[in-house]
């Protein structure tokens, strides 16, 4: 996969993550669905995708930035 690929999927994966996890979306959609009951586990559904989106991110920059030095 290439660099700007990684950064991308990166990117767009944490900004998804931090969505679900900054703003009541998840609440609002599981409350319609009935299952409001399952809002109280999703810190443990929503955080790791985020950690690892941010990793994947961190990574594509850091692979960048070697690139351009050498």
């Amino acid at each position: 996969m290439s660099n700007n690929a990684l950064l991308k999927v990166g990117i767009v994966g944490t900004i998804v993550a931090a969505v679900c996890c900054f703003t009541p979306v998840l609440v609002v959609l599981l409350g319609a669905v009935g299952l409001a009951a399952m809002t109280a586990w999703l810190d443990y559904l929503v955080l790791p995708p985020l950690v690892f989106f941010l990793v994947i991110t961190g990574y594509a920059l850091w692979k960048r930035r070697a690139a351009r030095s050498s």
